[in-house]
């Protein structure tokens, strides 16, 4: 039996269809990718437990005539080339799969399938919880939610209105309780799946490659500026109130 596609190789195959359409594959683009700062990427978010400020991921950048994309990822670099090479490129690690992730959310910016790709800042994280969990109420009700990807402040605005659990990578994190809010690993993944009416993902799955784990069960949303672009291309659910 053939081997299905990943979400993240679905992504690429339509992303590169679209850039032929447009023209844009066999042009001399230019795409780089930087990393930013804490400072430059989300400024002072009143808290010091983000990914970001722990030095465990970091936001690329790629600007595209005028248009810039982020994504986090763990494994961070720069990266000069064209489309073509994006589009062809194996997504063999992580840093590969945030160049294309960068690269598509830049992209899609410039031809207006997609906005916010740029990370809210200072206290817009806190106040984009506050509307995510007023939005979740509104569509869903009171459901019992598992959150993948531990954002503090999303877990913050959640726990107060939502019986939770949180899934998490970082040993850090895992078996620590925030805002009465437990926070478990991957062993404990399917259990906490399996409990929760939805789930609310982080848009970093799609670096990771781990996105596809999360679709064709429960409901799904996706938050934040990483998941911009994919979410735009392949019809996924998303929140993102603050970004730019």
């Amino acid at each position: 039996m053939d081997r299905q596609p990943s979400a993240l190789e679905l992504l690429q195959n339509k992303a590169a269809r679209i850039w032929e359409t447009e023209g844009l594959l066999q042009t001399p683009i230019t795409i780089k990718a930087r990393t930013l700062s804490t400072q430059e990427a989300i400024g002072n978010p009143e808290g010091d437990d983000f990914p970001l400020q722990k030095g465990k991921e970091r936001l690329m950048e790629a600007e595209f005539l005028g248009s810039r994309g982020q994504a986090f990822t763990d494994q961070f670099g720069d990266f000069s080339g064209s489309l073509a090479d994006v589009a062809a490129m194996p997504l063999a690690n992580n840093f590969r799969r945030a160049v294309l992730v960068c690269a598509v959310n830049a992209t899609a910016r410039r031809l207006g399938l997609c906005d916010r790709t740029i990370h809210c800042r200072d206290k817009e994280p806190g106040q984009c919880a506050g509307l995510f969990s007023q939005h979740l109420s509104a569509q869903y009700g009171s459901p019992r939610i598992a959150q993948v990807g531990f954002q503090p402040k999303i877990i913050e605005a959640l726990a107060k209105r939502f019986e939770m659990r949180v899934l998490d990578l970082d040993p850090d994190n895992i078996g620590t309780t925030r805002h009465g809010a437990p926070v478990e690993g991957p062993a404990k993944q399917m259990e906490v799946l399996d409990w929760a009416d939805l789930w609310v993902v982080t848009g970093s799955t799609l670096a990771n490659d781990t996105l596809g784990d999360f679709l064709g069960g429960k409901p799904v949303v996706f938050y934040g500026t990483t998941v911009a672009g994919a979410a735009a291309l392949l019809g996924l659910e998303r929140f993102c109130a603050m970004a730019t």
